[in-house]
């Protein structure tokens, strides 16, 4: 599988980023539905990565392709950037857009909503030599609604890195989550509804991986 990678700049709009034909079609799933064209229009991608709240959907979509943000020539995973004030950095971002299987699964009140909770999966798979049919090769699931900050990659992804990506050790995944997540509830969803949401979520997003062919493969 070819991995090409997408440099963005993150001092445009984020409808310049829906509109650019070299935009994943993850990534363009994520700045629909609850993201309305003025807010796409109004939000740079810098306040976006700044600002997880704003769009949470979108901000995992990035971190499960794997993107990457690079802040005073050090380049790091976006999840390294969250952890880290950058107000005012000039910064720049860029994405795997080939070789990923993907898959979204969200719950919201309506379409026009942010999710309650999220899960949007990356699956990049290999076929070594010494073994018969493909293997994991990197796995990552970035949720929302369930973390005390707005989106995180899940620890658990990690258990199908080496094997094979299937049904049962998807479910294995989604048991891991359900223990590893630390929802706070409110009027939108109690923390047991929040905590059963991440993993039912993340086994249809990973599922989604598991019958579909990588992007550019």
């Amino acid at each position: 599988m070819t991995k090409e990678i997408w440099s963005v700049d993150t001092a445009v709009p984020l409808q310049v980023v829906l509109d650019d034909p070299e935009c994943p079609q993850l990534l363009r799933q994520t700045l629909t539905g609850a993201l309305s064209w003025q807010a796409r229009n109004e939000m740079t991608v810098a306040r976006a990565l700044r600002s997880p709240r704003l769009a949470p959907q979108w901000v995992a979509a990035l971190m499960a392709l794997g993107a990457t943000v690079t802040v005073d020539d050090e380049e790091a995973p976006l999840e390294k950037l969250l952890q880290r004030e950058t107000a005012g950095e000039p910064m720049s971002l860029r994405v795997g857009v080939g070789g990923v299987k993907w898959g979204e699964a969200h719950v919201s009140r309506t379409p026009a909503d942010l999710p309650i909770v999220a899960a949007v999966a990356g699956v990049e798979m290999e076929h070594p030599v010494e073994r018969r049919g493909d293997v994991v090769r990197q796995a990552r699931v970035a949720l929302t609604g369930v973390w005390p900050e707005p989106v995180r990659l899940c620890q658990a992804a990690a258990q199908l890195v080496g094997g094979p990506l299937d049904e049962s050790r998807i479910q294995a995944v989604t048991q891991a989550v359900e223990a590893e997540v630390a929802p706070v509830g409110d009027f939108l969803g109690s923390e047991e509804y929040r905590r059963a949401m991440a993993s039912v979520l993340t086994g249809r997003a990973l599922e989604a991986c598991l019958y579909q062919e990588a992007d550019n493969e």
